[in-house]
Order: C-alpha cells, then structure tokens, then sequence
C-alpha cells in the first residue's frame, strides 16, 4: 500500500469511525469527511473515467464533481461534503450497483 496523501497533525483525541472501502476496513476520526478519511489512508480516492489517472478531489469543497463515490447499496455521494458516519460502506467505482448511474 502507498504512503496515504494527507496526514493528521492536529485533534487526533477525537473518537474514532471504522468504516470500509472496497472490502478494506479503514478508520476515520469523528468529524472527519469521507474524503479526509480515505486520504488519510491512501493516496487517491478512486481512478479516473477517462483514464489510468488516481484522483483524490480537486476543489475539496463540493464545486468541482471530482470526489463522487459509491455506497454499496448502489447510492453516490460527495466525499468531500459528506461527514464520515460509522459502519460505511463504500466504493471507488460504480461497477454494477444499482443505482451506479444516478
């Protein structure tokens, strides 16, 4: 696994969240968005549409579409503006979830 892109160098006394992402079990800390979460653990959200690009947000603050990921009951959500909740269960690509296309 690659070095994570972000790391935490402040409130690291929060309680933490477990959730998962691609079958992973990652941990978060309360207060976090899903996109901080992630980043804290790898260094890209998910692969781009158009190519082998890795991408981890562009504008981290809802305006740009680039953080979109998937819940694996089918639903997407922004992970730059979504708070981390625990028990999440996400995905980095859409495959065939229902609902992969909303």
């Amino acid at each position: 696994m690659s070095q994570p892109r972000l790391v935490r160098l402040a409130e690291t006394a929060r309680s933490p969240v477990r959730f998962s992402l691609d079958g992973e079990e990652l941990t978060g800390l309360e207060g976090d968005t899903v996109l901080t979460a992630i980043l804290l653990s790898r260094r890209a959200l998910r692969r781009a549409e158009f190519g082998p690009e890795a991408r981890a947000g562009f504008c981290l603050m809802g305006a740009c579409q680039d953080c979109w990921i998937w819940q694996e009951e089918g639903g997407r959500l922004r992970a730059c503006s979504t708070p981390l909740r625990a028990g999440m269960r996400l995905r980095s690509d859409a495959g065939d979830w229902p609902g992969a296309g909303a």
